[in-house]
């Protein structure tokens, strides 16, 4: 195994954290039902984000596919045999101000999948009416349902929309005429969740308590540490608050089992000092590159606008940043 730190990427950990059954039912339960024991574990299902997974529905089988971080299947027994809803979780690290758009999105490709799926029963006219012909689908034809909740683990809070209609300029009189699109949204830095699990209480409290910006730093990292180790918190939990904080962690230090929330905190100074002296190290290392690039240009009576263009394309910057390397060097070059 290799000493060095590698970054958890936040969808991959996230997608890991919530693949557990335990966790993602108690999750939507306290978020859709307000904690109640609705959706049962051992009811849920792996349904592939990326590639085509068959659903046997009743007389037919469907083939699913959506681009998610994480999506499952309920199978749930009723009198009237098992039905079934597919359920979504988006985790998102920012304020992304079309969200319900997005969701829509999502639960469009979701249902037009298993539109286009059933359709191809239709190919031939065969005993089809002529609507159902048109159609590529019979009255008697019924799709899967589908819920996305959203979990929000940005530091700020959520401003963004939660509904279509908030994104829409709607005159009042046909607003009841528009048709709106909802998303429940977790604000993981504030919430009521009523959770049961108790990796996702731990998850949620650490996370309310670093995402505080009313607490000094130091103050939130004494509260999160003395929180961690009174409720003794599970490695997977902070390995997600890493990932979900865009944090390195010392993967050596995780198979041994030594993953802690000091260690955490640890980490992110360290990362912090890196980060740091690396952008100045970066600052350095491009003014050098600019000033050679502007004194050749110079030298070669190169025009002043190539000489920005080879700035941009070779540094990979903007003409804002490249007129002020220009402005900069070149009164040197001129001396």
């Amino acid at each position: 195994m290799s000493n060095k730190k590698q970054r958890l990427k936040p969808d991959t950990i996230l997608k890991n954290y919530w693949r557990n059954n335990e966790r993602f039912a108690d999750l939507f339960n306290a978020a859709l039902f307000e904690g109640k024991q609705v959706i049962r574990p051992e009811e849920l299902e792996d349904v592939d984000t990326e590639e085509s997974s068959i659903l046997e529905n009743k007389d037919y089988a469907e083939s699913i596919q959506a681009s998610r971080d994480t999506i499952k299947i309920w199978k749930k027994s009723s009198k009237y045999g098992v039905e079934y809803v597919l359920f979504g979780n988006e985790s998102q690290k920012y304020i992304h101000y079309a969200m319900p758009m997005r969701i829509m999105g999502y639960d469009y490709g979701t249902y037009k999948k298993q539109y286009d799926s059933n359709a191809q029963k239709y190919t031939e006219r065969d005993g089809l009416e002529e609507d159902e012909y048109l159609s590529k689908m019979k009255s008697t034809d019924k799709f899967v349902p589908v819920v996305s909740i959203v979990v929000y683990y940005g530091d700020k809070p959520w401003n963004g929309a939660t509904t279509l209609h908030e994104m829409l300029n709607i005159p009042e009189e046909i607003k009841k005429c528009v048709n709106d699109y909802k998303i429940p949204l977790v604000e993981a830095r504030k919430n009521n969740l009523v959770l049961h699990n108790a990796n996702n209480r731990d998850l949620f409290n650490l996370l309310e308590i670093i995402l505080d910006k009313s607490l000094p730093k130091n103050e939130a990292k004494k509260k999160a540490i003395q929180y961690s180790e009174e409720h003794k918190t599970d490695k997977s939990v902070v390995m997600t608050i890493a990932g979900a904080t865009n944090s390195r962690i010392d993967y050596n230090a995780f198979e041994k089992g030594e993953v802690s929330m000091c260690a955490l905190f640890d980490e992110i100074a360290r990362e912090s000092e890196t980060i740091g002296e690396a952008r100045g190290e970066a600052r350095g290392e491009a003014r050098g590159e600019a000033r050679g690039i502007i004194e050749t240009g110079y030298d070669y009576k190169i025009p002043e606008n190539d000489i920005l263009q080879r700035l941009q394309n070779k540094l990979n910057i903007s003409v804002k940043q490249a007129q002020e390397y220009l402005d900069m060097f070149k009164k040197q070059t001129a001396i």
